[in-house]
C-alpha cells in the first residue's frame, strides 16, 4: 500500500512538471509562434524538411510584429506548399536562454544583437549551418506585397539550400 501511494505521488509530481514545462514552451498568446530555444537543433529539424529555418525577431509591444506573425507567418504552418516549415521567434529584449547555431548558450537578446537586429520585425532565413540564406525582410513593408516578399524569400532560401 505504501509503495502504491509513493508511486502515485511520483507520477502526480511528474505530471505536474510536464504540464509546467508545456505551459512554458507554449506560445504566450494566440498570436505568438514557438519561441526559439535551441537554434542548432531547430535548424537541423528544418534541414530534414529541406526548408530554411525562419526566425522572426520581434518584441511583445510591437504591433507590426504581431501583424506579421498573425497575417503571414502563422498561416504558413497550415499551407500545404510549406509543409514542415520551421518558424521560431526571438524576442529582441528577452533574457530567455537560447542555444545558438554553434551550440553555445546565450540569450535571445544577445543573439538578436549579434545578428545586428536593431528594429523589428525582422524575418530571417537560415540554413543548417546558421548562415543566412537570403537578405532578411526588415519591417512590415507594404501589406499588399508582404506575402510576395515572404514567398520569394522562402523560394530563394530553399533554392540556396538545394544548391549547397
Amino acid at each position: 500500500m505504501m509503495e502504491a501511494a509513493r508511486a502515485f505521488r511520483w507520477l502526480f509530481t511528474l505530471l505536474l512538471g510536464l504540464l509546467a514545462l508545456h505551459a512554458l514552451a507554449a506560445p504566450a498568446s494566440g498570436n505568438d509562434l514557438p519561441s526559439a530555444v535551441d537554434l542548432h537543433l531547430e535548424a537541423d529539424l528544418a534541414k530534414k524538411t529541406a526548408s530554411p529555418l525562419i526566425v522572426i525577431f520581434s518584441r511583445p509591444d510591437c504591433k507590426y510584429c504581431k501583424a506579421v506573425k498573425r497575417d503571414y507567418l502563422k498561416p504558413l504552418i497550415s499551407d500545404p506548399r510549406y509543409r514542415g516549415v520551421v518558424i521560431r521567434q526571438v524576442d529582441q529584449d528577452s533574457a530567455a536562454p537560447l542555444i545558438d547555431f554553434r551550440g553555445k548558450l546565450t540569450t535571445q537578446a544577445r543573439f538578436a544583437s549579434a545578428e545586428k537586429v536593431k528594429l523589428v520585425p525582422v524575418v530571417a532565413f537560415y540554413g543548417p549551418d546558421g548562415k543566412r540564406l537570403v537578405e532578411p525582410i526588415v519591417g512590415a513593408r507594404l501589406a499588399d506585397f508582404y506575402q510576395t516578399y515572404l514567398e520569394d524569400s522562402i523560394e530563394k532560401s530553399t533554392a540556396a539550400l538545394k544548391a549547397r
